[in-house]
């Protein structure tokens, strides 16, 4: 008996820690999108969380479409001045920002 029961304990356990890696590694599903140059719209979809995202061009009217908070910043690497935006909640249109993270710890 106890040989059937330690491969399937073994199991057991691998999806345990195959479900913990998946919850610290998720995702801020939906969409964070923004106005960059010429008025184009600009989108990611399902971002990680807790990664800073440099924007290598203008970006202005941060609107968080996904399901955990972001925080844009008005410099690169998520520094300066900051805002917090809930989900669903806009940043005026002309509010401009540098950097965003998602779902930060």
């Amino acid at each position: 008996m106890m040989r059937i029961l330690r491969p399937f304990v073994v199991v057991l356990a691998g999806l345990a820690l195959a479900a913990a890696g998946t919850g610290s590694a998720g995702a801020a599903n939906g969409t964070f999108a923004w106005v960059g140059p010429q008025g184009r719209t600009y989108s990611i979809q399902n971002p990680p969380d807790n990664k800073c995202y440099d924007l290598g061009q203008e970006a202005r009217g941060a609107h968080n479409a996904t399901r955990q908070p972001v925080v844009v910043y008005s410099q690169k690497r998520c520094k300066g001045a900051s805002t917090r935006l809930a989900s669903g909640q806009a940043a005026p249109g002309r509010a401009r920002f540098a950097s965003v993270i998602f779902n930060p710890h």
